[in-house]
């Protein structure tokens, strides 16, 4: 993607961001302030990394306590609530956030060449909500905790005692700051990309964030409204899903997995996008597929809407709806195999830099395309009513949210490090810990697929003795895991006291993020710049004497 000054007329509302951009550069409140996307992207980095530390110290604490089958330091009535504030910790204040909210405020405007998102204030604003969400989280962790599982699944959550109408509260007040962020997203995508970017010029993780925004905006409503009927039904008496009084309980999970089978992809599809960034840029080769990816992130947003009902194969909806249900789900395998042969394509005879983002990369190719995998028994009628609530759901659910969407959130963080943070880690620290990584988590989940196979229930405080050696083995998984990221942050944070700063374009990249200094200005680019040819044009190399990233 080759750039130069554009002489195009001001944007009407540009004097606006200059005012604000202009604001005390300086101290705490120049933070609390400011409207800068870049700001506002490291502020949602830090705090959703806060709400990872939170929610996998808590599954520390559950797998250390299943180290054996009977009771070792926490009560059954401890453990539901540690598994259910573990769940909806990590999903509404961490997955869902970290990579549209986080990643995606820093890039989206540098990679489509503008000064800041459409609306500066408003992605402000929805920084604010997600942080009065977050609040509400903390009191039902402190007030009672929660026991009913990050789902909400009535007719229990009508019942417990525990601080249900704080926790719902919260993830409502969350989805607020979803959508607004996804309307940005979307305005921000549209109007201002810069002069000759067209669609089939965008960066295909700019094509994912789109997506994502689109189901944001969609599915997140419908969440929102069954929380609310669940904070009205606990506070007011009124049966909306309580038989008792004329309710149905199973319509809760339709509009639950309504939304939240598409929020899969919220998770997911910004993932994808960051591997397509780590796999063409380190193979020093054009992505193969651009259009067949960019497309396929499009179909997986409208194929997500269609197949929560796999989610209640065994609710008692008619075999018909249960077929068709199935095979909208193996359809949405199709898009998703796209990519995933498209990256290994790019991968063919490209000038691999084996750096430790692209160590994330391949990673991520191999975790999450078991995740992918284990999801067809799942999407199998009959296979589904043996593996349905077992070990096996556990395995496929951590391998394509963590093992997909964690694995390319952490590559995506190594990749742009330089250019957010303006200094550069050492690269043996970074393979060390993708290595622990990649075998602590493959330790911890693999294990669980078998423990699902033979029956062993999720969710069980206590478990039958034959059980014990393998729940052993995952939980010393769970350890080194543990251990992988902790030493991640560690050398992290030991690389913002280097004293060398970082190049501005430390890999070889074509996109626009890397045509500006590291860290970026505030405006981001000192002129306009204009887009000829794609993000992936990447020069001519030499394969037979390699390419070295520079140092």
């Amino acid at each position: 993607m080759s750039t130069q000054p554009a002489n195009t007329s001001i944007n009407p509302f540009d004097a606006n961001r200059e005012t604000d951009y202009l604001r005390a550069k300086t101290g705490l409140m120049s933070w609390l302030v400011t409207v800068d996307h870049k700001r506002l992207g490291v502020m949602y980095g830090l705090a959703v990394l806060f709400f990872f530390l939170i929610a996998g110290l808590l599954a520390i604490l559950l797998r250390t306590e299943l180290f054996t089958p009977d009771q070792d330091f926490m009560s059954a009535q401890t453990y539901n609530q540690v598994f259910t504030l573990h769940g909806a910790i990590m999903v509404f204040l961490f997955i869902i956030p970290s990579v549209p909210a986080a990643m995606g405020n820093f890039l989206l405007p540098l990679m489509l060449g503008a000064k800041d998102v459409a609306f500066p204030r408003l992605n402000l604003l929805s920084f604010y909500i997600y942080s009065v969400a977050s609040v509400f989280f903390i009191a039902a962790l402190l007030n009672g905790g929660l026991d009913t599982g990050w789902t909400f699944y009535t007719p229990y959550s009508t019942q417990s005692g525990t601080a249900v109408v704080t926790a719902t509260a919260g993830a409502f007040i969350a989805g607020f700051s979803s959508i607004l962020t996804g309307l940005n997203f979307i305005v921000t995508v549209h109007k201002m990309r810069a002069p000759g970017m067209t669609w089939n010029r965008m960066p295909l993780f700019v094509w994912a964030i789109y997506a994502t925004a689109v189901i944001q905006v969609l599915a997140t409503p419908v969440l929102a409204i069954t929380l609310l009927l669940i904070i009205i039904e606990r506070v007011l008496g009124i049966g909306i899903f309580d038989p008792a009084m004329g309710g149905d309980p199973v319509l809760f999970q339709h509009f639950f997995w309504f939304y939240s089978h598409p929020a899969v992809y919220i998770m997911i599809l910004p993932g994808f996008g960051i591997i397509s960034e780590l796999i063409t840029v380190h193979s020093r080769k054009h992505i193969f597929g651009y259009k067949a990816i960019a497309l396929s992130s499009v179909a997986i947003a409208v194929i997500s809407f269609l197949v929560w009902g796999h989610h209640l194969f065994v609710s008692g909806q008619s075999e018909l709806v249960g077929v068709l249900f199935s095979f909208l789900t193996f359809a949405v395998g199709v898009p998703t195999a796209i990519k995933v042969f498209s990256w290994i394509a790019t991968l063919y005879r490209g000038s691999i830099v084996y750096n430790t983002s692209m160590w994330y990369a391949m990673a991520f190719l191999w975790t999450f395309s078991v995740g992918g995998l284990t999801g067809l028994p799942l999407s199998t009628l009959a296979i589904d009513v043996h593996l349905h609530d077992t070990y096996f759901v556990v395995a496929h659910f951590h391998y394509v949210m963590v093992g997909g969407t964690v694995v390319a959130f952490i590559g995506g963080i190594h990749h742009w490090w330089g250019k957010i943070t303006g200094k550069m880690f050492n690269e043996t620290a970074g393979k060390i810990g993708c290595l622990l990584v990649f075998i602590g988590f493959n330790v911890t989940f693999m294990t669980q697929f078998f423990l699902g196979h033979q029956g062993m229930p999720r969710r069980y405080y206590a478990y039958l003795p034959e059980y014990q050696t393998m729940h052993q083995v995952s939980t010393v998984g769970s350890w080194i895991l543990a251990a992988g990221l902790f030493w991640i942050m560690i050398y992290l944070i030991a690389s913002l006291f280097n004293k060398s700063r970082a190049p501005a374009n430390p890999w070889g990249g074509v996109s626009l993020e890397w045509h500006t200094q590291s860290p970026p200005i505030e405006h981001n680019f000192h002129e306009t710049p204009h887009v000829h040819g794609s993000p992936y044009d990447f020069p001519e190399i030499d394969k037979s004497a390699g390419f070295h990233a520079p140092h």
